[in-house]
């Protein structure tokens, strides 16, 4: 056999090898990964870096989520993400902030993404012997909105707080026409009336809200609102990112019929939200029980929401992250 065809077979063998090893490595590291359907736990660090997408989660071990309505867009797709499987709505069992945190604290649910607790839930807590442990997770701003005719576009807190005692009964009295004001309110335990008790009233006392002006959801306020007839007089609240991004998606001719106030002179946004220049930036919580156990799934998951993986789901949704 001639040298230079003994030369070209053994670079031909070693280049066959190579490719073996290759295959062998890829083929045997995947399935080291994946067991018949589900995807292991993958445990490495890694796998929290913003540019992974590799399953942390299978759907079997994913921990039992509850979520108020602005959160839920977040928590699925964080659900989505970590087990990198499409979710379906029976998968999902979400209902609303205080039901969550009466979920939470019965132990029918590992974990929570909502407002802060209300008092009435921190004292059913502490009947039930349940501490509650509150992580930040996003950032979010409270916001004021009226209808998108209205000739008021800018409000101090104080003119706010006073509008809700009573105190400021007519649109002419912060800049407007010689209306009166039809102030809506949420009902009692619901995330953005303890938002409003927290963030914007503080220590004064929100007057008692007409029947016809305590509206059960922020989705009905908004309708409201954005109506010309019967909402050019009115104001309500919610936060940012439903009421500009969350409610766009059920109803953008709506949305765009009211118009956010701002507040202090600060309109809000992403950028203002984010610096906490806005003057009501506020924060959702993960919240859970202080008494689980280290390096349960229910840790990990709050690991993993925190990270810069987790930030970046949440921003990439239109959230704004709190790193």
């Amino acid at each position: 056999m001639k040298k230079g065809v003994k030369i070209f077979l053994i670079v031909l063998f070693i280049l066959i090898v190579i490719a073996i090893c290759v295959f062998a490595y890829f083929y045997f590291t995947r399935s080291s990964e994946i067991e018949g359907d589900n995807i292991n736990i993958v445990e490495n660090a890694s796998i929290y870096s913003k540019e992974s997408k590799e399953a942390i989660f299978t759907l079997e071990n994913y921990p039992r989520v509850d979520a108020s309505t602005v959160n839920q867009p977040l928590t699925t797709e964080l659900m989505r993400n970590f087990t990198q499987q499409e979710i379906n709505e029976e998968t999902l069992n979400y209902t609303k902030t205080h039901q969550a945190y009466l979920k939470l604290i019965n132990g029918e649910a590992d974990l929570i993404v909502v407002t802060e607790p209300s008092k009435d839930e921190l004292e059913l807590a502490k009947e039930k012997n349940v501490e509650l442990e509150v992580i930040p997770v996003i950032k979010d701003g409270f916001v004021f909105y009226v209808n998108g005719k209205n000739e008021v576009s800018n409000l101090t807190l104080e003119q706010i707080q006073n509008i809700y005692t009573g105190d400021i009964k007519k649109w002419s009295e912060v800049g407007g026409k010689d209306a009166p004001i039809r102030a809506f309110q949420r009902p009692e335990n619901s995330g953005s009336q303890t938002g409003m008790l927290s963030l914007v009233m503080k220590d004064k006392k929100i007057m008692e809200a007409p029947k016809e002006n305590l509206l059960g959801t922020m989705s009905e306020i908004i309708n409201l609102v954005s109506d010309y007839d019967n909402g050019l007089n009115s104001i309500g609240y919610s936060y940012y990112y439903y009421a500009r991004t969350m409610y766009t998606t059920i109803d953008e001719d709506v949305a765009n019929g009211i118009k956010l106030l701002k507040v202090n002179g600060i309109e809000p946004n992403n950028d203002t939200i984010k610096t906490g220049e806005y003057p009501l930036t506020t924060s959702y919580y993960i919240v859970i029980n202080k008494a689980e156990p280290e390096g349960s799934n229910t840790r990990k998951l709050v690991n993993a929401m925190l990270s810069e993986r987790g930030q970046a789901i949440a921003e990439s949704v239109g959230y704004v992250g709190v790193k």
